[in-house]
């Protein structure tokens, strides 16, 4: 038992590490961590197995339910038409070409058994591709594609894989049942989601205690699985849509306090489970090279690479015409650049690793096939597209402008100041505080009102989105730093002269804390 523990002290540590190098290299920890479990696979020492059921039921939930909370349905309603082109066309195109493929090169293999490794292999992995996009500086806009992607690309591919499976191992298929039992996942999914995003909604007066609000949020995700499994519907697509209601709503009602203690605990779940993922992606490689068809990797991979810029460019030279009676609004057209990132923003990973392993052994001779196929393109998309996808969106001139994203929010913050001096005026006039107290009020609301003026002042002048701090406002800063770090000190002075007890200390050093937080990054 202490063996184990302290391998999976390692694995952390290693997961840290990773973390550290990413930042420092700019490279990311999930591209590192794949190639840390790697070469780990070829030494000795104990080793660890992906368990299907752990994945799904353990790890995708909670990964897919933080990404989605910071998600935005506005933004993904804005951009429903080429989020269903990808998340549902798309990959069914992918499935069938890969499996047609597989079938062909892979002597005495069916189509049903090809399909199986084609639905497996052709959902994106929204966490991989998220993970390394946001740290690459990828688009806003291209960074809802893929997040409105995730929606329900796992829904269909699992859902074509489940009646691949029957197909292969004789239990009988037939079109009209697999749209039925398409059309169920995708509704039940939805309700079940949408049943648990209201519950917690309407439950939010009685969770305003911090850790009540954090332990709801973490069974939510389980919640939306468990129930929609057990309808026989997409407990992902149930997951997602919690995830997506719940963050929209979580202004409304969730306190200041909890919102920021639930944001830090999911930063740390999303963190840990991804680690530990992509570290065991890396470890399961090497034990399926025995005997394996080189022709049939190469063809999956090939396929996976293909077949998504093609149908990207397809839909694009769609006449504008037809995009018009299809609905389809110019801004919602992609521009080439835009569609060679998207290209290459279809990373594979854990879904795809899950569905292959849980393939039966005794029905299906050519399972170790069908693994080392997935494995292989989880290899190439994830490291392969991963480490060259920051210099390719620099190629293509698509990263954030940082000026014009600051400068909304600066906007944005000085909007929340005026609505703030409104509040103080209406109180005042309902005689419900006094002049002396509006005035503090006023004169607190106006020092920040300058301090973001400042702010945009100096944005002002560093349009090409690389922002430049005049030194005023860098030493007006550090002098705020300054002064929350003296009183760090002094309390802490306190507290080893006997003058001031632990619990104090913490209390007030919280303060602190989240006064520091909310100073403005240079």
């Amino acid at each position: 038992m202490a063996g184990q523990v302290w391998f999976v002290l390692a694995m952390a540590a290693v997961v840290v590490l990773a973390r550290g190098a990413g930042s420092r290299f700019g490279v990311p920890s999930s591209i590192l961590l794949t190639l840390a479990g790697l070469v780990y696979a070829v030494l000795p020492g104990p080793k660890l197995t992906l368990d299907p059921d752990a994945v799904l039921l353990l790890v995708l939930p909670p990964l897919l339910y933080s990404t989605a909370r910071r998600s935005s349905l506005p933004a993904i309603r804005a951009n429903l038409r080429p989020i269903v082109s990808l998340s549902v066309l798309l990959v069914l195109l992918t499935a069938f070409v890969v499996g047609a493929l597989v079938s062909l090169v892979v002597p005495g293999m069916p189509l049903a058994v090809g399909l199986v490794l084609g639905a497996a292999v052709a959902p994106p992995d929204p966490v991989a591709a998220l993970s390394i996009g946001r740290r690459a500086g990828l688009p806003p806009r291209l960074i809802v594609l893929i997040e409105g992607e995730g929606l329900l690309n796992d829904a269909t591919a699992l859902t074509t894989y489940q009646l691949a499976l029957a197909a292969a191992v004789g239990t009988g298929f037939s079109w009209a049942a697999a749209s039925g039992r398409f059309v169920l996942a995708i509704a039940g999914g939805l309700a079940v989601g949408g049943l648990v995003a209201w519950t917690i909604r309407k439950a939010r007066p009685w969770l305003r205690d911090p850790l009540i609000g954090n332990a709801v949020s973490l069974a939510a995700p389980f919640v939306a699985y468990l129930l929609a499994e057990e309808i026989h519907s997409s407990g992902v697509l149930a997951v997602v849509i919690a995830g997506l209601m719940i963050g929209y709503d979580a202004g409304r009602e969730e306190t200041g306090a909890s919102r920021l203690q639930t944001g830090a605990v999911w930063e740390l779940v999303e963190f840990l489970l991804e680690g530990f993922i992509f570290l065991l992606i890396g470890q399961q490689l090497p034990s399926m090279l025995n005997g394996q068809v080189i022709a049939a990797a190469a063809v999956t991979v090939g396929a996976v690479l293909l077949v998504r810029p093609l149908w990207l460019v397809l839909t694009q030279l769609v006449p504008v015409g037809l995009h018009a009676r299809l609905g389809i609004t110019p801004s919602e057209r992609l521009h080439p650049r835009e569609v060679v990132a998207m290209s290459w923003a279809g990373t594979r990973g854990v879904i795809t690793l899950a569905a292959l392993v849980a393939v039966p052994l005794h029905a299906f001779p050519q399972r170790d096939l069908l693994i080392f196929c997935g494995y292989v393109v989880v290899l190439v998309t994830l490291v392969g597209q991963g480490l060259t996808f920051a210099p390719l969106l620099r190629r293509l001139k698509l990263g954030v402008n940082a000026t014009e994203v600051e400068q909304l929010n600066n906007d944005a913050r000085l909007a929340g100041v005026e609505a703030g001096l409104a509040t103080v005026n209406r109180l005042v006039e309902a005689e419900r505080i006094g002049t002396e107290l509006a005035a503090v009020l006023r004169a607190n609301l106006a020092a920040r009102a300058d301090r973001y003026k400042a702010r945009s002042a100096a944005l002002l002048q560093s349009g090409d989105g690389d922002i430049t701090w005049p030194r005023d406002y860098r030493a007006a800063v550090e002098a705020r730093r300054a002064i929350i770090n003296a009183q760090r000190a002094e309390l802490v002075r306190w507290r080893d002269a006997g003058r001031l007890p632990d619990a104090s200390l913490r209390k007030l050093r919280r303060e602190l804390d989240h006064e520091e937080r909310a100073l403005l990054e240079l």
